[in-house]
Parts: structure tokens; sequence; C-alpha cells
């Protein structure tokens, strides 16, 4: 996907936000500091953002999420995206865009939670609000979310490769064996709402507590294993034994999450590493040690 990203000049963006929605000409169009991946996102004024998908194959998320939020918001606990307007592509231009409400609140960190014990537990409460939504005509994973809350297998060609390209870097085996045991087993019970990117940078606080989950792209309704990924990202010790008793969700679901969690930090250790980036290597394998010391403390052989 990187290699078909459109770099989106802030011009082009003020110039359709004139055409198609004179009445916001006067409201400031500025950069943000975290615009995300998969969109470019600038402030508009100091009650809107505006998100432009930067490659086709992010598409897809722009009208599911204007259709999708606004019924989430109601039966969630913490704010969600508040959509505004739907932008039309233009000359300039190719897709559609979007116009949100912007949410005030501090990007989650060990710097920003007052308590992570209390997170713990609101970030278990948000998941089992967003499992209880209602699911009636909602997105099935594929194409469209990169199959987030779809089946693990889908990724069991790329894990292999990109894991024989670090087997200097990590204990090889030991991944293999975590990552086939996920393979066995699929979500059997009624397809749940899934936020499909539930990582650090989507995550808001306000005043310490949970605030706010943003970016919902990649939603849609399956397995709820690739929404726990951040039991191994940014919980550590007592929070994250906290977090997954909060959680309550049956064994084989944590396999299949510690699944998605070494399919992404395995890909992002092999990437990083064919392009030189130390950070990105260490913060991948410190990702991989955490599974493969939980995995080990749970009594799986590896």
């Amino acid at each position: 996907m990187s290699d078909d990203r459109l770099v989106i000049a802030p011009e082009v963006v003020r110039k359709m936000l004139d055409e198609q929605f004179p009445e916001w000409k006067e409201l400031p169009l500025r950069c943000v500091e975290n615009e995300g991946w998969d969109n470019k996102t600038l402030r508009l004024g100091d009650e809107l953002k505006v998100r432009l998908p930067h490659a086709a194959g992010y598409v897809p998320q722009v009208e599911k999420e204007f259709k999708w939020l606004p019924k989430l918001a109601k039966q969630l606990l913490v704010a969600v995206p508040e959509p505004v307007a739907l932008g039309k592509p233009s000359v300039d231009y190719p897709w559609p865009w979007s116009v949100y409400r912007w949410i005030e609140g501090e990007t989650v960190s060990a710097d920003t939670i007052s308590d992570m014990n209390a997170f713990a537990k609101d970030l278990a409460g948000y998941l089992h609000a967003l499992w209880a939504a209602d699911t009636t005509g909602g997105p099935i994973a594929g194409d469209h979310n990169f199959h987030r809350g779809g089946d693990l297998s889908v990724y069991d060609e790329e894990t292999r490769f990109c894991l024989a390209g670090v087997t200097h870097e990590i204990d090889a085996k030991a991944a293999l064996t975590i990552w086939e045991r996920a393979l066995q087993s699929k979500w059997t019970r009624p397809a749940v709402w899934v936020q499909g990117d539930l990582s650090t940078g989507n995550i808001l606080t306000r005043n310490g507590r949970l605030s706010a989950v943003i970016d919902f792209g990649l939603c849609t309704i399956g397995d709820p294993a690739c929404d726990l990924v951040i039991a191994w990202k940014f919980f550590s010790g007592e929070n994250r034994e906290l977090f997954k008793t909060m959680v309550d969700i049956d064994q084989p679901t944590w396999h299949r999450a510690m699944g998605w969690t070494l399919w992404k930090a395995i890909r992002s250790l092999y990437y990083a590493k064919q392009d030189n980036i130390p950070e990105e290597q260490q913060a991948a394998k410190a990702v991989i040690e955490a599974v493969l010391s939980d995995a080990n403390l749970a009594g799986i052989k590896t």
C-alpha cells in the first residue's frame, strides 16, 4: 500500500472545502501532529477535522464510518468520532473524504494515564460495550478492513515468510509454535463489533482516564481477537493480567490474539530490518518477547 499512497497538499483540501462547504471558508485549516497512516488528517477551525484516504485501499472506510459511527456512538461508554459531512472527489483528489467533530484529548501513553490498573478496567469495559452493540447489518471482515476480525489464516503465508527472515533476532521456533496454535481455533460465537485497530494512537485520555476511541476505518463484525493485541503492546505485569481478567474471554481467543500480535510484530520486525531502522526493530522485538514470555507463563509449550 505504501507505494500507492498519495501526497495530499493542504491547498487541495482547502480548495475542496471552499467549493463543497462554503460555510466553512473562514475556518483555518492546519495539519495535525499525528495524522495517521490510512488517512491524512487536518484540523478545521477548533471544532472540526478533515480526513482523506491516502490510498485506494482505504477508500471503503469513509462511507462505512459515516454510516456506522452514529449508531455505535449511542451504545458505547466513551466518545467516538462524530461524522459531520461527506466530501466528494474532485479534479485534484480522486476519492470521497469526510469531516468530523474534533475530539479533545491526549493520545494514550504511560505519561497520560494516572492509574494503569484503572485504565485497564476502563478499556475492558469499552470492549464489553462494543461487543454488546447491535450487529444487525454490520460489515463482514474482508478486503475493506484487511481482514481484521476475520480468519487469521489469511496472514499465514506472510507470517511464515517474515519469520524466516528474522530467525537470528528472536526465538523463531517458539513464535511459530504460538502462531500455529493460534491458527487451530476459530470464533464460533455470534459475530461482535470489532474496532480493528485498538492501538495507542487511536485511544485518547482526559484527566488521566480513558475518554475516547477514534479511527474505526477497520471496524467490522466478527472475531474480537485482533482488538486484544494491546495486551502485549501496551500493558505489562499486573495491569496486563488485570486487563485480561476484566476482558474475561475464552482462552482460544487469547491464543488468536497472540497470533494477531505476532503477525504484526514479526512483519514489522522483518521490514524494519530490511530498511535498517533500529528503533522499530527494537519495538517489534519487545512485543514479540512479551508474547513469548506470556505464552510460557500460560503453559503453552514452545
